[in-house]
């Protein structure tokens, strides 16, 4: 009788220790996760305050291009709402619009020499395009912890210490079809 009710409790203190022990490696990948999110959050707020430098730059010079500037501006307002309510889906749309107008914003700039020499939008345009490639980099990284994290949740025996806390799957941050394609350079300056 001794020696069942040790090893009953022996068993018990085991699997004690292994739920901690998973419990502790969630709550790391929870964290992760946040941080990632934390990195990526201080970039986008440092782009959002260099845009309107650029866009105040650009207006000098082009006179005949308000929808493109419009078009940035807008995209920026819908990253930042995105990004302030946490909504990782509404951020990676908004991106893609941000990144295919800056795209088209930099595209149309070839057309006015004046504005591509002007020492004020080249150093912004090397700072956003910094921060476009910090950006990614970042993105990177919080896709592969909420990646770990999502699989961690899923797998057993993981899964039972995840439902009974309550952790959660995370969504992974991606860009729209449309960030990822080319810049239509003919369309932009009306050439067939």
């Amino acid at each position: 009788m001794e020696i069942t009710l040790i090893v009953l409790v022996a068993i018990l203190v085991a699997l004690g220790v292994y739920s901690a022990t998973i419990y502790n490696g969630l709550v790391t990948l929870k964290h992760s996760i946040a941080k990632a999110w934390s990195n990526i959050d201080v970039l986008l707020k440092q782009r959002h305050d260099e845009l309107p430098k650029l866009v105040e730059t650009c207006k000098q010079y082009m006179k005949y291009e308000q929808e493109t500037l419009e078009k940035v501006m807008h995209a920026r307002n819908a990253v930042s709402a995105a990004r302030q309510q946490g909504d990782v889906g509404a951020l990676g749309m908004a991106e893609g619009q941000l990144r295919l107008g800056l795209g088209n914003l930099f595209a149309v700039a070839e057309a006015y020499p004046e504005l591509r020499a002007n020492e004020n939008f080249q150093h912004l345009q090397n700072r956003i395009t910094g921060l476009e490639n910090s950006i990614a980099d970042r993105r990177e990284f919080y896709n592969e912890a909420v990646n770990i994290n999502n699989i961690r949740i899923e797998q057993f025996p993981d899964l039972f210490v995840a439902r009974f806390f309550n952790f959660k799957a995370a969504q992974l941050l991606e860009f729209s079809e449309e960030e990822r394609a080319d810049v239509d350079i003919k369309g932009l300056f009306g050439r067939s």
